[in-house]
């Protein structure tokens, strides 16, 4: 962990910690780091303790996969939801 303004013990690799005064003063461009990849997470620290933290967003594109035909893109459905499961309903046609 790159430390940017105080001391800190062996930090991960990819990681960055800052004061939250330092960090309000850059924080544009910490940001940015963030989202290209140049630094995998930010440590806030408030009095030399860990606050919160500016980790990327997952993409969640790969965890879900588009229906087709003339609603194509319009519908998700979240990883783990069977749609052939039965659903417990009666219906009149099924009577």
């Amino acid at each position: 962990m790159v430390h940017i303004g105080g001391s800190m013990s062996t930090p991960p690799k990819n990681e960055a910690a800052i004061g939250v005064t330092a960090f309000k003063a850059q924080c544009l461009g910490l940001i940015d780091d963030v989202a290209r990849g140049k630094t995998g997470r930010i440590v806030l620290l408030k009095h030399s303790r860990p606050v919160a933290a500016v980790v990327p967003l997952q993409d969640d594109a790969g965890d879900d996969f588009d229906l087709w035909g003339a609603m194509r893109g319009t519908v998700k459905v979240r990883p783990g939801v069977d749609l052939t499961e039965p659903t417990g309903e009666i219906w009149d046609a099924g009577q």
